[in-house]
């Protein structure tokens, strides 16, 4: 049966406009796309330490079997979320499929009706997902501005009605510690003295900070020691930890309200021990990786001040995290200029609208402790002969 015609129609605007997305193809250019920042996805390491512990515990289980309130909470989930919850400094741990998964079901499940959800407009489309599915009202500020924030927060604390009665009502900020198409961060000491001084409840995805962040890795918010004063903390294991699912940090009446409510937890089968595994050997792995998570912070000073010298700053959006951000406005100039750049042998990826904003169009470029100095030098280099 053919698509129907509405359905070829939005394909076809997305063709005229050049911002069709297709799925790469694998290649084997330098690196500076993906998100595996300390180089875990590939770390035979953790390869051979997950199955050396599986076989070790007599775990030759392939699948889950399960949702994890049926069948699929197999003995590797507790061990896992004991470990994760110590390494954070948390209360609970709760583990979740995906990053995606636990944005849509915190937010979804959380924020009740007439509650209020004030997110950054920069937030990630799984954190909105989220939002669109939850009964609370929401409302956006502008992007890392608090003053906007607090503005938001004053205009709905005074018209609360019933606020300190028998079902107060709740105010969620919702932010990102490094924000996945800009690379730059709030001010996070100043975000939580915000929320602290009108009572509301703070929640921070931190996934593009585990792995980079921290004398383990373990991510911003506990690097400046303000873990303790945030209601939850989202983290995603695909990026920095090099392999799949996420988990919720928080109090462990949290974690049951979530066990209970959150849908995208309950209604889907389990990780299989495979995955928890590597999970759990990765985050081992983060406890002896000190060198490599340094050698990915100096790469982040030597690419920042590259581009300085080659007079390229004005091109980036101001970030010290592994994602660097190019605006190249206009999806056709931000494709050709990708284009170039991957004849010459790098893989750097050109993001278009409407992913970004129409002309917010740019290259990323995501800095690993696997890249060597040549290659930054080089990619920068090239990029400034292509531009000027």
């Amino acid at each position: 049966m053919k698509l129907a015609k509405n359905l070829i129609q939005k394909l076809e605007n997305r063709k005229q406009n050049n911002s069709l997305r297709k799925l790469p193809v694998f290649n084997n250019l330098v690196d500076f796309s993906s998100n595996d920042y300390i180089g875990f996805s590939k770390s035979e390491s953790i390869f051979k330490q997950t199955h050396a512990y599986l076989l070790e515990n007599e775990i030759f289980q392939n699948g889950a079997s399960g949702s994890r309130l049926i069948s699929g909470n197999h003995s590797l989930y507790q061990i896992a979320e004991t470990f994760i919850a110590e390494f954070h400094d948390a209360e609970s741990a709760l583990i979740f499929n995906s990053g995606y998964d636990a944005n849509v079901g915190f937010f979804s499940a959380v924020p009740q009706r007439n509650d209020v959800i004030l997110y950054d407009e920069l937030s990630h489309a799984s954190i909105r997902d989220g939002i669109v599915m939850s009964n609370a009202k929401s409302y956006k500020f502008n992007h890392n501005d608090f003053e906007d924030l607090e503005r938001l927060i004053v205009k709905f604390q005074s018209s609360i009605t019933g606020l300190g009665g028998p079902n107060p009502i709740n105010i969620y900020i919702v932010t990102e510690t490094v924000f996945s198409m800009d690379g730059d961060s709030p001010n996070l000491e100043e975000l939580v003295a915000l929320s602290e001084k009108y009572n509301c409840y703070l929640v921070v995805d931190e996934a593009h900070t585990l792995g980079v962040f921290g004398e383990k890795g373990e991510g911003l918010t506990q690097y400046l020691q303000l873990h303790n004063r945030i209601f939850a903390r989202i983290m995603t294991f695909g990026k920095g930890l090099g392999c799949h699912g996420s988990v919720i940090l928080g109090s462990t009446d949290l974690k049951e309200y979530l066990v209970n409510f959150a849908r995208s937890f309950i209604y889907t089968t389990g990780l299989s021990p495979h995955s928890v595994a590597t999970i759990l050997i990765a985050y081992q792995q983060l406890q002896i990786e000190k060198e490599t998570i340094e050698k990915l912070r100096q790469n982040i000073v030597l690419f920042n001040q590259q581009k300085n010298l080659l007079g390229l700053k004005p091109m980036f959006v101001r970030s010290k995290s592994a994602i660097q951000s190019a605006i190249v406005p206009g999806n056709e100039n931000a494709k050709q200029l990708a284009q170039q750049l991957q004849d010459k042998g790098f893989d750097i990826k050109a993001i278009l609208s409407p992913t970004v904003p129409e002309g917010q169009e740019r290259l990323r470029f995501c800095i690993h402790s696997y890249n060597s100095e040549e290659e930054i030098n080089q990619v920068l280099e090239l990029l400034g002969n292509f531009v000027f």
